[in-house]
């Protein structure tokens, strides 16, 4: 018998015979390649970095700035609050002393009008002053007699307290002598006037008739 093979013989492939350098060539280009790109990620890494610092930086600098002129701002505003509490504080001193003044400006006319009421003829007043309670007198007369003239008249003046004589002395001047005396006199403030009670209103009675 003849047989006949039908089927088609298998075809063999016909393969290049690889060159014995490609294959070391190509995986030098791959790694290059691969290095290549890391660099690159990384330049633009450290490029998105020093934009991002740089940004960063120049945001601070903003801050800093507007919070020196807030601060600037604020010193303004101290240094005016300080000026308004020093221009209250002198008005305030202003005040209690025209207060004051106007309280003892009742005494002072009182004050004066008893010296000037009790003061005898040749005794003379050179200085006087009164800090709120006693009353300095400097002065001169042409004895002793009537030095003692003046300590008495002012002693009976309910105004006026017991007169201290600190000092009296002889002077000469053009042949003229006098006395030059200095005195202090406690002075006795008028009490306040108490407020008279209220009188009972008088109510309306009226008779009853038997």
């Amino acid at each position: 018998m003849i047989r006949i093979n039908l089927l088609k013989p298998e075809a063999k492939e016909a393969r290049e015979p690889e060159k014995p350098g490609l294959p070391k060539v190509a995986k030098e280009r791959k790694r290059a390649s691969i290095g290549t790109i890391i660099f690159l990620l990384l330049l633009v890494s450290l490029a998105g970095y020093y934009f991002y610092q740089h940004w960063q930086i120049q945001k601070e600098n903003q801050l800093i700035a507007q919070a020196q002129q807030e601060k600037n701002q604020l010193q303004y505003v101290v240094a005016k609050l300080e000026e308004v509490k020093l221009q209250k504080a002198n008005l305030e001193m202003k005040i209690n002393l025209i207060r004051q003044l106007k309280a003892s400006q009742d005494i002072a006319v009182r004050i004066m009008d008893e010296i000037n009421r009790r003061i005898p003829d040749y005794v003379w007043l050179k200085e006087t002053s009164f800090d709120g309670q006693t009353l300095k007198i400097k002065g001169e007369a042409i004895s002793n007699n009537l030095i003692a003239d003046f300590i008495t008249n002012l002693q009976r003046s309910e105004t006026f307290g017991q007169v201290n004589l600190i000092v009296s002395a002889q002077k000469t001047e053009g042949g003229i002598a006098y006395l030059e005396f200095d005195m202090t006199v406690p002075v006795n403030r008028p009490q306040a006037e108490q407020p008279q009670p209220a009188r009972p209103t008088p109510q309306n009675t009226r008779r009853r008739q038997p």
